[in-house]
């Protein structure tokens, strides 16, 4: 057994956990920090199926007993139908453009300068509507309408670009068509679960042959850790959010830019 390659499983489950539900992208980050410790990349692909699975199943946890209501009501609540809804149709722009160009994602966005470039937009975007007025008009997911959230599935599509970040641009999505920062954060959780699964799904079928039974270990490795400290970003999340503002995220985002475009330009990261 590979000590070492456990070890980075290990980080990199970590990272996911962290990364995935913060508006800070989890794809950007595993870029960096895959190239940082050495983490091999000829299992790589394989291996983020894996961790994503991971963060998936701290959502499906966390919000079992909600979902599992909403599902049992939603044969004869209405508002419970118009919530699964909503998240179809949220689902499907993203899906649709990600089936589309997954290709030209994966070989023209999938480096460490695209990564800062849009760290840094993206943070910016956040600041400029969080500084923006705006007058929330739905406070409760089950309440919300279909045009709210096509919004937030046409938002979720810059999300393909590594370092925009799924739940930054959910929210934002979210914020700007007129959802308070609690719902639209929990309708981005909600969403994550079919938009996850599918692509896990997809990446799974495109990479099965690649999986060698000497990987498991550290893919089961990275799962686990991935799972748990996802479930505890989840709960520290959405207290943080019922509380403050996105803009300390924001700042973070532009700082990492900055600072990951410097070690671009000075060859540390290629």
């Amino acid at each position: 057994m590979d000590l070492s390659l456990l070890f980075k499983a290990l980080v990199m489950g970590i990272v996911e956990g962290l990364t995935e539900f913060l508006p800070i992208s989890s794809t950007g980050h595993l870029i960096v920090a895959g190239k940082l410790i050495g983490f091999p990349e000829a299992i790589a692909a394989t291996f983020e199926i894996f961790i994503q699975l991971g963060a998936i199943l701290a959502v499906v946890v966390y919000f079992a007993r909600d979902l599992f209501g909403v599902l049992r009501r939603a044969v004869y609540d209405r508002r419970a139908r118009r919530l699964l809804l909503n998240i179809a149709i949220a689902f499907v722009p993203a899906a649709v453009v990600g089936v589309l160009l997954s290709r030209f994602i994966k070989d023209a966005l999938f480096n460490p300068f695209t990564v800062a470039l849009a760290l840094v937009v993206g943070g910016v975007i956040m600041l400029i509507v969080e500084w923006r007025p705006r007058q929330a008009a739905t406070h409760d997911v089950e309440s919300a309408r279909w045009q709210q959230a096509l919004t937030v599935g046409v938002a979720q599509i810059v999300s393909l670009w590594p370092g925009f970040s799924r739940s930054a641009s959910t929210i934002i999505g979210g914020l700007l068509a007129g959802m308070d920062r609690p719902t639209a954060l929990r309708f981005s959780f909600y969403l994550s679960i079919p938009t996850m699964l599918a692509a896990t799904v997809f990446d799974f079928v495109r990479n099965f042959d690649q999986i060698r039974p000497t990987e498991l270990p550290a893919f089961a490795v990275g799962l686990i850790s991935a799972f748990v400290v996802a479930l505890i970003v989840i709960k520290f999340f959405l207290g943080y959010v019922a509380r403050r503002d996105l803009k300390p995220f924001a700042w973070y985002r532009i700082v990492a830019g900055i600072v990951l475009l410097g070690l671009v330009a000075s060859g540390f990261l290629a």
